[in-house]
C-alpha cells in the first residue's frame, strides 16, 4: 500500500486516478481548491466514490498557498506525489496569462519545494503535448526541441519541465513528467471538444468547427492515461519525460462524425476561423513509454467516444 498525494484530485484525471489507486488498496490524499474554472459541483461529484472510502482524505486548498500546502505535506507524509493541479486550456490562458503563470509556475514551485523538503520517493508531474507548439515534425518525440510554445499555457508547462529538471539536478527530487495528449472520457471537462460537441449535437445546437476540419489530434482515452500514470506511480525515475497518447490521429471533421454516429444524430456545423494558440496537429511517439513503462493504449476513438456518450446520457437524465 502506497501513500499517494494527488493535487487537482477533483478534476477529470485526478478523480479517476484517486479511484484507481483506492481500488488497489492505496492510501490516497486529495488536494483541490475547487475553483470556478467550471462548476465546482461537478468536481465534487467526481469525488463521490473516493469520499466513500476510509482510505481517502480530501484537503481543500490552493497550491499557491505555500503555508497550507506544507501543512498538508506534514500531515499526509506522502510516499508519492502526483501533481495534476493547474489552470488548463490554451484559449483561456491567452485571456489571463498572469493567472496561468501564478498557478502553474509559482504554485508548482511550491509543490517542488515541498517535495524537496519532505522527500517523498518521487513526483509524477503533469505536463502537456502543447509544449511541442506548432511543430510539424510528427510524431512528436520526447527528445524533440520544444523551444517555441505558442500559448501562455504551453509556456507554463514547458517551464514546469525545466523547474522539475533543476530540482532533480540540484536537490535529488526524482521526477517523471507526463505529456498528456488530449485526454477524453467520462468526467471530461465541459469546455473540451468532445464534451461540448456531444452536448451540442444532442440538444440540436450548432457545433463550432474551427478551420476547415482538417486539424488533427491524438486523442487519448482516460483509462489508458490512468494506466500510464499508475505505472509511473509505481516506477520512480531520476528525471524522465514520457508522452502519453494513443499514437493515432483524428481530424476534427472525423471526430464530429464519430460523435454523430455514437449519438445517433447529425450535427449542425458552425464554421469558424482557426483560433490563436491552436495547432494543426498533435501526434505522440509513445515508444519511450512502451519501452520503459510497458504503456500500451487499448482504446480506439470509436470505442472511447461510445463510452463517453453513454456516460454523458446518464449525467443528463
Amino acid at each position: 500500500m502506497k501513500r499517494v498525494l494527488i493535487t487537482g484530485a477533483a478534476g477529470f484525471i485526478g478523480s479517476h486516478l484517486a479511484d484507481a489507486l483506492l481500488a488497489r488498496g492505496d492510501r490516497v490524499f486529495g488536494l483541490d481548491e475547487f475553483n470556478d474554472y467550471y462548476d465546482p459541483a461537478v468536481k465534487r461529484r467526481n469525488l463521490a466514490g473516493a469520499l466513500r472510502s476510509d482510505r481517502f482524505t480530501l484537503y481543500e486548498a490552493d497550491i499557491c498557498d505555500e503555508a497550507r500546502l506544507r501543512e498538508i505535506f506534514e500531515k499526509s507524509r506522502p510516499e508519492v506525489v502526483v501533481h495534476l493541479a493547474a489552470r488548463a486550456g490554451v484559449r483561456p490562458s491567452i485571456r489571463e496569462p498572469n493567472l496561468y503563470h501564478r498557478v502553474n509556475v509559482i504554485g508548482s514551485q511550491h509543490v517542488l519545494d515541498a517535495c524537496r523538503d519532505f522527500t517523498p520517493s518521487h513526483l509524477v508531474f503533469a505536463s502537456s503535448s502543447s509544449v511541442y507548439g506548432g511543430s510539424r515534425a510528427v510524431p512528436f518525440c520526447e527528445s524533440d526541441p520544444v523551444m517555441r510554445p505558442i500559448s501562455p499555457y504551453a509556456a507554463t508547462k514547458r517551464m514546469n519541465e525545466l523547474q522539475a529538471h533543476v530540482y532533480s539536478h540540484l536537490y535529488g527530487v526524482r521526477v517523471t513528467m507526463l505529456r498528456f495528449f488530449t485526454v477524453y472520457g467520462p468526467r471530461q471537462r465541459p469546455d473540451m471538444a468532445i464534451h461540448k460537441f456531444t452536448r451540442a449535437i444532442l440538444r440540436g445546437e450548432p457545433v463550432p468547427m474551427f478551420g476547415d476540419g482538417s486539424t488533427r489530434r491524438d486523442y487519448t482515452y482516460i483509462d489508458d492515461i490512468i494506466d500510464g500514470v499508475v505505472r509511473c506511480v509505481d516506477t520512480p525515475f531520476d528525471y524522465e519525460i514520457f508522452n502519453l497518447g494513443e499514437q493515432r490521429t483524428t481530424t476534427l471533421r472525423d471526430l464530429i462524425a464519430i460523435i454523430e454516429k455514437a449519438v445517433g444524430k447529425a450535427a449542425v456545423i458552425d464554421c469558424k476561423p482557426l483560433q490563436p494558440g491552436d495547432v494543426e496537429i498533435t501526434h505522440a511517439d509513445i515508444s519511450h513509454a512502451r519501452t520503459h513503462l510497458g504503456y500500451n493504449p487499448r482504446f480506439d476513438m470509436e470505442e472511447g467516444v461510445r463510452r463517453f456518450v453513454e456516460w454523458f446520457r446518464v449525467q443528463e437524465q
